[in-house]
C-alpha cells in the first residue's frame, strides 16, 4: 500500500474517494461528502467481482481506475473523522478485498488542471493488473454480456452499472465508458 502522510491517520481522520459503488453506497459513517475528481485516471469495467457482483467461476464486472494522461475521473469524496477511522478502514478493506490496493491521490473539486498545493489527499482503492480478479480490457459488447448474466451476494451486476450511471448523472459528471455500457446493458 502506498499511503502519503497527509492522506489519513488514526487521530486526524481521512478523505476517501469513491468512483464505483462508493459513489452511491458508501455504507460507512462520514462527516462530510462532496463531488470531487482525480486527474490522470479514468474508470473502466476491467475488474472481476467474485464476492459482490459475481461468484467464483462466474465473476461480474466492476470498475477500477487506469492511468490516462489528461483524464479526469469524477466521484465522491468522504471525510471520515479520526474517532471512526480505523473501523471505517477495516470495513473498506474487507469490502474491497477482491483485488483492490489502497493508494493516495490528490483531489480536485472544480476539475481545474491547475495544480493546487493545498488540495487534500484522499485514499483510493484501485485494482491493478497484478491481482487475481483482474479481467482487463474487453469490447463493450463483451463486458455488457458478462454484466447481464452476473449475480452475486450484493445483487445483479446490471444494478451496479445503472446505479453508477445514475449517480454520475446526478453529479453532472460525464463518463463515456459507463454511459455506453449502461446503454448496451439496458438495450437487451
Amino acid at each position: 500500500m502506498d499511503i502519503t502522510e497527509n492522506s489519513g491517520d488514526k487521530a486526524g481522520g481521512a478523505w476517501i474517494f469513491g468512483y464505483g459503488s462508493l459513489v452511491w453506497r458508501p455504507d460507512f459513517p462520514f462527516i462530510e461528502k462532496r463531488v470531487a475528481a482525480i486527474k490522470g485516471w479514468e474508470r473502466r469495467f476491467w475488474q472481476g467481482s467474485t464476492d459482490h457482483r459475481g461468484v467464483p467461476g462466474a465473476p461480474g464486472r466492476v470498475v477500477t481506475l487506469i492511468k490516462s494522461a489528461g483524464a479526469l475521473c469524477h466521484g465522491m469524496a468522504y471525510r471520515v473523522e479520526g474517532a471512526v477511522y480505523e473501523d471505517v478502514m477495516a470495513t473498506l478493506d474487507h469490502r474491497e478485498k477482491g483485488g483492490y490496493s489502497l493508494i493516495s491521490l490528490t483531489l480536485t473539486y472544480d476539475g481545474s488542471t491547475v495544480e493546487d498545493p493545498g488540495a487534500p489527499e484522499a485514499l483510493v482503492y484501485i485494482a491493478t493488473e497484478g491481482n487475481p480478479n483482474y479481467l482487463g480490457p474487453a469490447t463493450l459488447d463483451h463486458i455488457a454480456a458478462q454484466v447481464r448474466r452476473s449475480w452475486g451476494p450484493s445483487g445483479h451486476n446490471v444494478e451496479y452499472v445503472t446505479r453508477l450511471a445514475e449517480a454520475l448523472r446526478h453529479m453532472n459528471a460525464h463518463d463515456d465508458h459507463v454511459f455506453a455500457l449502461e446503454h448496451l446493458v439496458l438495450a437487451e
